[in-house]
């Protein structure tokens, strides 16, 4: 039984966008912000979903050997598929810290039942547990029409067993606003022992609703993202029910 923490009490143009046919932007190192303000897509429902699929390099011997006779499957980016009974189980979840205008503060995850509400405060609210990485995932959304009661939001994945695989998975923490394209921060960065990440940032600056990709990967839990950001929740072991497994 694996455990983790459970809670005890820029500029609009800064961004990558893909072709017209995704109708997507990527948030990257290099353009890490978008203005959902300047975009117009600061109302309504966004929807924040998180998808995995298991890295089929970390398993398939066979396709590393199969380079000697085809070298140039070299130039190939890695395949992904999707959970199968040889690969390794695992859960990642998806989650929220959240800040509100009025200085309240929490966290909205599977652990503990924290599904959070959308039509009353904290304004956000998780769908489900995703526990097997299937096509659709797992979906949080944020009522962006009270984003003048929101300050900040910081939207982590992390993973619930007691083995780390970040450098197992191909993850994606894709944004859907009511307006415009959607946003996609990819989780591809190899951190073999990290536990947690916290993926972007949603915050209210000065009126203008800003998406800032973070992609912070942390050893700890989800009280380790609380002391990187600075929230001051206290925090204690928490563990899964048979429900929530």
């Amino acid at each position: 039984m694996g455990f983790f923490d459970g809670l005890l009490g820029g500029r609009a143009a800064e961004f990558d966008s893909g072709s017209a046919a995704s109708n997507a932007i990527e948030l990257t190192r290099r353009h890490q912000q978008v203005s959902l303000t300047k975009q117009g897509a600061a109302t309504g429902n966004l929807r924040v979903n998180l998808a995995w699929r298991m890295r089929t390099s970390d398993f398939d011997g066979e396709q590393r050997t199969s380079l000697f006779r085809h070298p140039f499957r070299a130039l190939k980016p890695p395949e992904v598929m999707g959970h199968g009974q040889s690969m390794v189980n695992v859960d990642l979840d998806l989650g929220a810290l959240y800040e509100l205008a009025d200085g309240s503060k929490g966290v909205v995850q599977p652990l503990g039942g924290l599904l959070g509400d959308v039509n009353a405060p904290p304004y956000v609210k998780l769908s489900g547990d995703d526990r097997f990485g299937s096509a659709s995932g797992e979906t949080m959304y944020v009522n962006l029409d009270h984003r003048d009661d929101i300050k900040r939001l910081l939207v982590f994945v992390y993973i619930y067993d007691q083995t780390p695989a970040f450098d197992r998975t191909h993850a994606i923490v894709t944004l859907y606003p009511s307006n415009g394209p959607r946003i996609e921060i990819g989780l591809d960065e190899r951190h073999p022992q990290a536990r947690s990440c916290a993926v972007v940032m949603i915050e209210n600056v000065k009126g203008e609703l800003v998406v800032r990709r973070e992609v912070k990967f942390v050893y700890g839990f989800q009280g380790e993202l609380d002391r990187l950001y600075g929230w001051g929740l206290q925090w204690g072991r928490g563990y899964k029910t048979k429900a929530e497994r």
